[in-house]
């Protein structure tokens, strides 16, 4: 990594034309990546990757610079291209920068890095779970398993004299089955990762992930197709926070508030869901894929509370955002790479658990859906509405669990949703991903206790019992 004095000169040369704040960001990472499919190895990738951005701000204007040439005349000349923000048309004699190290009391393990555990022993296990999920039925056409790690070390220093150092290493393993029987085809879809190394192979077993996986592609083949209309929906915490994470958190994030794109902009302090419902984002938890010990700002990770009893308290925020809103920084500055800007982005983003036994909303639910596993969708911020698929489902019928239906779709708008619901368990469920915004993925977890929401549209086949509405194919 570079010198405190290499830094420096950097950071003073980029405020030389009069910056309100400068920032360097350098980042060396290591990625591997093993791609199995049709009972073979499809890919792997591996590699190292090392840049430096660095960004000038000025009277809310930000210029962006990166490169990968980390030799203190470049980047000179990158901070002498970014100072232009300032458009001040004078060269200033700033002061020197001293940099002080950052230190933070949540030590986040960063776990294994990759070289600990050989590629051999990864395709080993690869190999085996391939066998569990296919010799899971015959009816199993095709089997696709991804493992991956990435490991950084990062430094970030400011025009403030702060600077932080920091290492990070997260890992993930995916299956994806896919099933077949006459002209229908199923897929099922199990994932797991953390921040941290590849110890997450001692706590989840790949050839169990594998086996749920095809189980429930093949489970899905006989299940009829879903019915459709106006229904109470129980969101089993085992679907995770999908739901939270598109419907409501995006539309938290401050830029998007202050651009006007969200629903919840002039609704501080506003009743936006219901009594009882608390929405949290939470970078501190331990093994979470969106934790961190510093956001890419060089803030520490901290707790968010979004939504508390109801009422909206909060958005997420970067330093440029909170600085237009006169506050601070809720440390969610974050960005994929040396190659981007940071923008406000969730983290662990979840529905805070409630009080009740889950069992006890599915038996008080005289009929409805059960949703357990979501699949993609989409959703509009401006207005809160969304489409989402929906991965497994079932029907509820006099209290009880009844049979699996396919084909499922929840249709609805995420400030109704939140004040629709009703009833909440005192579970809680986390999922993975990679959340996508302004052309950057970053990794995040999502999750939510089992949760009963009053009505919500699903979309599958005409019910003759309730509202209809056109069908709406999965994608």
């Amino acid at each position: 990594m570079l010198e405190k004095r290499v830094l420096s000169r950097v950071l003073e040369e980029a405020m030389k034309k009069g910056g309100d704040f400068a920032e360097i960001y350098v980042e060396e990472k290591t990625v591997s990546n093993i791609f199995y499919e049709d009972d073979k190895i499809e890919k792997i990738n591996s590699g190292r990757e090392k840049g430096a951005g660095i960004r000038v701000i000025k009277d809310g204007s930000t210029a962006y610079v990166y490169t990968n040439d980390l030799s203190t005349e470049n980047l000179c000349e990158a901070a002498s291209l970014a100072n232009h923000a300032a458009e001040s048309g004078q060269t200033f004699s700033s002061p020197e920068i001293k940099l002080n190290c950052k230190s933070i009391d949540n030590e986040i393990k960063i776990g294994q890095k990759s070289e600990k555990v050989s590629f051999a022993d990864k395709i080993e296990r690869i190999i085996s779970a391939n066998s569990t999920a296919r010799n899971y039925s015959e009816k199993i056409r095709q089997v696709t398993i991804v493992l991956g790690d990435v490991h950084k070390a990062i430094q970030i220093a400011n025009s403030d004299g702060e600077l932080v150092e920091d290492e990070r290493a997260r890992v993930r393993m995916i299956v994806n089955a896919v099933a077949a029987e006459d002209n229908i085809v199923q897929t099922g879809y199990e994932s797991a990762g953390e921040i941290g190394g590849w110890e997450l192979l001692s706590r989840v077993s790949l050839d169990e992930l594998a086996a749920n996986a095809s189980g429930l592609a093949v489970k899905m083949l006989s299940a009829p197709p879903a019915p459709a209309g106006r229904m109470p929906v129980v969101m089993s915490a085992e679907a995770g926070g999908t739901l939270v994470h598109e419907a409501c958190g995006h539309g938290l994030e401050a830029d998007l508030v202050q651009k006007g794109l969200s629903v919840y902009k002039g609704q501080m302090g506003q009743k936006v869901a219901a009594s009882g419902v608390t929405i949290i984002d939470d970078a501190t938890i331990e093994r979470k894929f969106g934790s961190f010990r510093f956001d890419d700002e060089g803030i520490p990770g901290q707790k968010t509370v979004l939504i508390e009893n109801g009422r909206l308290c909060g958005y997420l925020y970067d330093r440029l955002t909170a600085q237009k809103d006169n506050t601070n920084s809720t440390g969610n500055g974050r960005r994929q790479s040396y190659q981007h800007k940071p923008i406000p982005r969730m983290t662990n983003t979840f529905i805070a658990p409630g009080k009740e036994d889950p069992s006890e909303i599915i038996k008080s639910t005289p009929q409805g859906l059960l949703v357990k596993k979501m699949g993609g969708g989409q959703v509009n911020t401006t207005n809160g509405d969304f489409v989402f698929d929906v991965q497994e489902a079932y029907i509820i019928e006099d209290g009880e669990v009844k049979h699996p239906v396919r084909g499922a779709t929840l249709t609805g708008n995420g400030p109704e949703v939140l004040k629709n619901i009703d009833r909440m368990g005192k579970d809680l469920g986390f999922g993975i991903g990679t959340c996508g915004k302004d052309g950057q993925g970053v990794p995040v977890s999502d999750a939510q206790p089992t949760i009963r929401i009053k009505q919500l549209t699903v979309g599958g086949t005409m019910m003759s019992n309730g509202p209809s509405i056109k069908r709406i194919r999965r994608k």
